[in-house]
């Protein structure tokens, strides 16, 4: 980890303490957990506490990605970029626009670091020793179907688990290995700003990125093949986020073609973009185009793990195509997020050490991209197929421009969607455009995973003034849908009749 600082080597003493020595196997395991990311630790961690004896296994550092390039580091530079975001528009508050927004980029890594440094211990190796799991550093390796060995030992196992995660991909664009480029891995190293950053890749990471350096003074160019931002996305969503980055000084180049890297005095990047041709130099350049799987160097072969491009293959028990091993988290799942990683291993546990029947299609798995504003979703889209088993289905929309919360606190931008299977108030998808859009989406995965309509959600009483009002008043607007004019004829001759 660099730079080596104070809080790198404290980072790195629970995460991959220099001095720590294997322990010797004593006797079979009931669970070997290969890789120490969150779905590693979780399986360790709740095997462990219901009794099992588990192994774990971490060839580089314990946290995974999420704690060490992932999730933690971004959402440190996020709030930081936010806050000077809140600075620069001071004014629209009516209080004083300072003259410039004075960053100092080395202290927001810094910070960054000592936060990370922090939050470690939750993950160290220490903790999960004293929780019961045997932890080991090292290159696992399958020797047969009931062992692995880790640097020659030999950890014989009843059930074995894959959670080595994935990596950045890199995807071919001609001169891209001429250049030191940067990825998640590397990006949270700096300590000095670049002045220009190229971005390829809208998707998450890029779109999180770009808008948070732009904030906090970089000169972003932001390059994706495909139209808009976040192209995965609802379009309506994607169009609020990509203003929102324009007006942060991002500069999106979409409908990307043709792109090429090149070293020269630097880093220059040549692509057309929507008919105009760009020749545009930076500083750095970092790649967020994808994800690759982890599944090299386990010899998987020798075991009948069966892999496809998109990683390790399972069925919905999480069981590999070898039924004594399993697999969880993004090294075999298209949803790469920490908390999916977390309940897929969970159903791990059930089925590898108790026969349970557990299946990863009954999860019901939200996300967010952390933009300003946030893009939060789960379930369906608006434009799914009518192959879906709940399509076709009705829409509603609330405008956070209509939202009393959210105009006082100068958040009009974005809206809550929700989508109902057609004829119920049953809700088979939503999406949240907002400032804090992860945190309102767990009330409506709330009510998909226990079946709770939008009906429910309409009678429930939400704190006034919230931007949360915003998905009780689409029960209203659903329960203003069965005021049909039958109903309201009934309705009308009643109320004559009791006057």
């Amino acid at each position: 980890m660099q730079p080596q600082d104070a809080y790198n080597a404290a980072l790195e003493s629970n995460v991959r303490p220099p001095d720590w020595t294997n322990p010797t196997p004593d006797g079979r395991y009931n669970l070997v957990v290969i890789g120490a990311g969150t779905a590693g630790l979780v399986t360790a961690a709740g095997a462990a506490g219901m009794g099992a004896k588990v192994a774990l296994v971490e060839r580089s550092l314990m946290g995974g990605d999420c704690l060490n390039v992932g999730c933690v580091p971004s959402k440190a530079i996020i709030s930081a970029a936010r806050a000077a975001a809140g600075i620069a528009g001071a004014q629209s508050f009516g209080l004083g626009q300072p003259a410039r927004v004075d960053v100092d980029f080395p202290a927001v890594m810094e910070r960054m670091r000592r936060l990370r440094a922090r939050i470690s211990p939750h993950d160290s190796a220490t903790r999960f020793r004293d929780m019961g799991v045997d932890v080991y550093f090292g290159q696992a390796r399958f020797a047969d179907s009931e062992s692995v060995t880790v640097d020659g030992t030999r950890l014989p196992f009843k059930r074995a688990v894959i959670a080595t995660g994935a990596r950045a991909a890199a995807p071919p664009i001609p001169g891209l290995e001429s250049v030191d480029y940067l990825t998640n891995e590397s990006l949270f190293s700096l300590t000095e700003r670049p002045r220009r950053l190229g971005v390829i890749g809208a998707g998450p990471i890029g779109c999180e990125m770009a808008q948070a350096f732009a904030q906090l003074g970089s000169e972003v160019y932001l390059v994706e093949s495909e139209h808009g931002v976040l192209p995965r996305e609802d379009p309506a969503a994607s169009e609020v986020v990509q203003a929102a980055m324009a007006h942060d000084g991002v500069q999106v180049l979409c409908c990307g073609r043709d792109l090429k890297i090149r070293h020269d005095e630097g880093i220059r990047l040549t692509v057309e973009s929507h008919g105009r041709a760009y020749d545009q130099p930076v500083d750095k350049l970092l790649v967020a185009a994808g994800r690759t799987p982890n599944v090299e160097d386990m010899n998987l072969e020798a075991v009948g793990v069966g892999v496809h491009p998109r990683g390790i293959q399972v069925n919905e028990r999480m069981q590999t195509t070898n039924p004594r091993i399993y697999a969880a988290g993004d090294v075999c799942s298209r949803y790469q997020f920490t908390h999916a990683a977390d309940f897929m291993a969970r159903i791990v546990i059930q089925n590898a050490l108790f026969l349970g029947r557990a299946k990863s299609s009954s999860l019901v798995i939200p996300w967010c991209t952390y933009t300003s504003p946030e893009v939060a979703h789960v379930g369906l889209y608006g434009h799914a197929t009518e192959s879906s088993s709940e399509a076709p289905f009705d829409t509603f929309v609330q405008p956070l421009a209509d939202v009393d919360r959210a105009i006082l606190d100068g958040e009009e931008a974005g809206f809550v969607k929700v989508h109902v299977k057609r004829g119920s108030d049953k809700i088979v998808g939503a999406t949240i455009v907002a400032r804090h859009a992860g945190d309102l989406i767990s009330e409506l995965t709330l009510a998909m995973t226990h079946g709770l309509g939008l009906k429910q959600i309409g009678s429930s009483i939400h704190p006034y003034p919230t931007q949360a009002e915003a998905i009780r008043r689409l029960g209203d607007q659903y329960n203003r849908t069965r005021l049909t004019p039958l109903v309201q004829s009934l309705l009308r001759r009643w109320l004559a009749w009791t006057r």
